[in-house]
């Protein structure tokens, strides 16, 4: 059987993941993604994560985020983690696989929680790049838009939510609607995003009634 050719934009982002430093640092760490370093910095600058907090992690495959958090709320807090996509066991972190949007999937998440109001809504969701790119920047508007729902309906008042979003078609609609609900949003571009990614995150803080 003849090998599957790689095309030449595949090869070039297989070459730029394996010489990122972060992906290197990641493994050398002991981390499960890269992307653990942008919520590193955002919590070092912005004091997100505290020990006993109550954190969802959505979009949490493969890990990374709710590895960290659960490092840093301890042993009296609490991490639920939810995909679309299987992930690993995490000790110390409880996994619903789906989508959100599904009641039954919903349903789960809140029977997770139980009575613990959420502290942090964390949400690292990206959409399944088209190539397009007001047609991904809409699609992650959207998912944010998502993740804003959902925080109005399990973040405790006074709590915290951060959100990727890519800037462009949907984000000014997006960072209205955050600014109504929340007392605070500033946004925050870590160094570990890639130069050439428009990816920001929203860190909207204490959540109004």
């Amino acid at each position: 059987m003849a090998k599957t050719r790689r095309s030449a934009s595949s090869r070039r982002w297989l070459k730029e993941h394996f010489d990122d430093p972060y992906v290197q640092k990641a493994k050398a760490e002991g981390w499960r993604s890269r992307a653990v370093y942008k919520l590193i910095e955002i919590d070092g600058k912005d004091r997100l994560l505290r020990p006993g907090m109550t954190v969802v992690d959505l979009g949490a495959a493969p890990g990374g985020w709710s590895q960290y958090a659960r490092d840093r709320v301890g042993p009296q807090g609490r991490v639920v983690a939810l995909d679309i996509l299987p992930m690993d066991e995490l000790p110390g972190v409880d996994f619903v696989l789906g989508d959100f949007r599904e009641e039954a999937v919903l349903a789960q998440l809140l029977e997770v929680l139980g009575e613990r109001p959420v502290d942090l809504l964390l949400s690292d969701m990206a959409p399944n790049t088209s190539g397009l790119k007001d047609v991904d920047r809409l699609r992650s508007a959207l998912l944010a838009e998502l993740a804003l729902e959902l925080a109005e309906r399990v973040v405790a008042p006074g709590g915290d939510l951060l959100v990727k979003v890519f800037q462009g078609e949907g984000f000014d609609p997006l960072l209205r609607q955050m600014r109504a609900r929340f007392d605070t949003v500033r946004s925050r571009k870590p160094e570990a995003s890639r130069s050439r990614s428009s990816e920001l995150y929203l860190l909207a803080r204490g959540r109004r009634l």
